[in-house]
């Protein structure tokens, strides 16, 4: 496998295919700039590529010849459940398109961790309160930290992960921990992908942190992905900038890219423009 999709026809199209096998690529955006669209739609077009074909072809294309599909697809997220999440997605795809893919995507809901030691009530985030009864005095961010480390390691070699978000752990961090746990973690996690030989891509709103922190967790991945408005005259345009990317942006360059205008349509997350150097 020398490419994994991202699932966004054009974008993987100019890249010979996708992300190198072993990334960690960091979608840093600002609020309804894109990049959760993107998530979205790398989530559900992997997978409709492993559950219907025909779909698949009409919504994405031939893989290139670089390329496979992930073996799985994985979601983890710290505050939403599955459901909320396919209805944000129907809001952004076609239905067709979010029924079809959703059913490959393995979504861990890690919300019961990320809020018992939080004031928000029980009954919000957790079914069945006796679980966290019995880890009572024993769940802290530490065990946040520790819960999406093992889930990591069980199910990220060879396959698509998507970390929503970055910003939840941020926040979840407080007075225990420092900025520097949120670095670490990036970076372990950078030196972890390159065994497991899949793609990770990491959200985070930039507008939530600092920009020497923002450059932090630039350094700190393979690839970063910046989301964001521009305006033009009387209207705005969501627009996408590789930052870094090794073995992609080498390729972007080659073709004089200096921006991408982008689009949601039925198929999700795609381009609409590409700006080169006149």
């Amino acid at each position: 496998m020398d490419r994994i999709p991202f699932g966004i026809r054009q974008l993987d199209t100019l890249i010979d295919g996708g992300a190198p096998p072993g990334s960690v690529v960091l979608l840093s955006g600002e609020s309804g700039a894109g990049s959760r669209e993107f998530m979205y739609t790398s989530a559900i077009v992997n997978g409709l590529g492993l559950t219907d074909q025909d779909l698949h072809d009409l919504y994405y294309g031939d893989l290139a010849s670089s390329a496979d599909l992930p073996d799985e697809i994985h979601y983890i997220s710290f505050t939403a459940d599955s459901d909320q999440l396919y209805r944000e997605m129907n809001r952004v795809m076609d239905a067709e398109v979010v029924e079809s893919g959703f059913d490959q995507v393995e979504f861990m809901d890690m919300a019961e961790v990320y809020f018992h030691t939080s004031s928000v009530p029980r009954p919000w985030y957790a079914e069945e309160t006796t679980h966290i009864r019995d880890m009572a005095g024993r769940h802290d961010r530490e065990e946040l930290f520790a819960a999406l480390g093992d889930y990591l390691n069980e199910h990220a070699r060879g396959n698509l992960v998507i970390l929503d978000s970055l910003s939840d752990l941020i926040s979840a961090i407080g007075d225990e921990h420092d900025w520097s746990d949120i670095v670490y973690l990036l970076k372990g996690l950078q030196k972890a992908a390159h065994s497991w030989n899949g793609l990770i891509l990491v959200h985070v709103n930039h507008e939530t942190v600092t920009a020497v922190e923002h450059g932090q967790l630039i350094d700190a991945a393979n690839g970063a992905m910046i989301f964001e408005w521009e305006q033009g005259g009387s209207e705005r345009a969501r627009t996408l900038v590789f930052k870094k990317f090794r073995g992609v942006l080498s390729r972007i360059q080659d073709e004089n890219i200096i921006r991408f205008e982008t689009e949601i349509g039925d198929a999700g997350f795609d381009i609409s423009d590409v700006r080169k150097i006149r």
